[in-house]
């Protein structure tokens, strides 16, 4: 085993202006940790891009690794929980925030962050649904225990074409949902109706101010856009209805009148996948196990090598990006 390993680092100048690139690490260059994981998959999410890029605050320390998941195995560990060999997956907890992620050879963590690689998924596939996709299936969990069942209505998904969109409409499909899928990239619909949406609607339709109160079109929702779009999705939800909020594609803002909730009933849900408690994680990664179907993950996700994520990380951020990216380590 190679005593160092390839590694991105963001780092800023005194005029904190922010630069990238490629540099061989050690381990003793990690940071503080109880296990050491020899990082095999990781992937680009949108966050990812905005750290690399520098277009949102996502890098609070430098220098720092950035990448904000990853699969791997266990080499190091005074975890009582890990030891060496153990299949991992890492998603948030601040790591490519504040402390050191995966893009990097080796990533040392607290074992506390870490859950079991779920049985059936290897971590190639783990990282096809990445933080992307976990985040999605903590949106569904929040929906079903609101009671937004396939028989209550359609559910539509914002944002169709990202990571938290293609995975929403996987798994929402494959459970028997009626699913909407809201986008912007009207080439995409045999892709988005590939894996599962019943109809398509055009961004367009979501992304202008909103009404107070719309037609009721939809029981719930999976929104990762935010801003306009997640007002007029609110708008439009039916009586009882809720929608799962994960995202800020469009903007942090919520231009939204109280209306939804206190005549229709309408719930807004909040996600946080960066950190709920493990007993969550733990579900939805065994949610995904058994609800996601397998082969279409070739199908939304595109492979590429440690060399390519820095322009990876632009394309996400540019909307040029359909679906997930792997990160192969090897």
């Amino acid at each position: 085993m190679s005593d160092t390993f390839k590694a991105i680092l963001v780092s800023r100048d005194e005029e904190k202006k922010q630069s990238v690139s490629t540099v061989e690490l050690g381990d003793a260059d990690l940071m503080e940790g109880d296990v050491t994981v020899a990082v095999e998959a990781t992937t680009v999410n949108y966050k990812d891009g905005l750290a690399i890029t520098g277009k949102a605050p996502v890098v609070r320390r430098f220098p720092l690794v950035p990448g904000i998941d990853f699969a791997g195995t266990v080499i190091q560990s005074s975890h009582p929980d890990w030891k060496e060999g153990d299949r991992v997956v890492l998603n948030g907890w601040g790591v490519g925030e504040t402390h050191y992620g995966a893009y990097a050879g080796h990533a040392r963590v607290k074992g506390d962050w870490l859950v079991p690689l779920p049985e059936g998924l290897t971590a190639h596939q783990a990282m096809a649904v990445g933080t992307a996709g976990y985040t999605a299936m903590l949106c569904i969990l929040a929906l079903e225990r609101h009671g937004i069942t396939p028989a209550r209505g359609p559910v539509v998904v914002t944002g169709a074409a990202g990571g938290v969109g293609s995975v929403a409409i996987s798994i929402l499909s494959r459970l028997g949902y009626h699913v909407v899928a809201s986008t912007g990239r009207a080439a995409e619909e045999t892709y988005l109706r590939d894996l599962g949406a019943a109809e398509i609607i055009a961004r367009d339709e979501l992304s202008g101010p909103a009404k107070p109160l719309g037609k009721e079109r939809w029981a719930g929702g999976v929104d990762a856009v935010g801003s306009h779009t997640l007002a007029n999705v609110l708008s439009m939800t039916s009586y009882g209805g809720a929608v799962a909020a994960c995202g800020l594609a469009q903007g942090m803002d919520l231009p939204a009148s109280v209306a939804p909730f206190i005549l229709r009933g309408v719930s807004l849900l909040g996600i946080d996948s960066v950190m709920a408690p493990k007993p969550i994680r733990i579900e939805a990664w065994r949610r995904i196990a058994s609800d996601l179907d397998h082969t279409k993950l070739a199908a939304l996700s595109t492979t590429i090598g440690f060399d390519g994520i820095i322009q990876a990380a632009h394309d996400i951020v540019e909307g040029k990006v359909r679906g997930r990216i792997v990160v192969d380590m090897d």
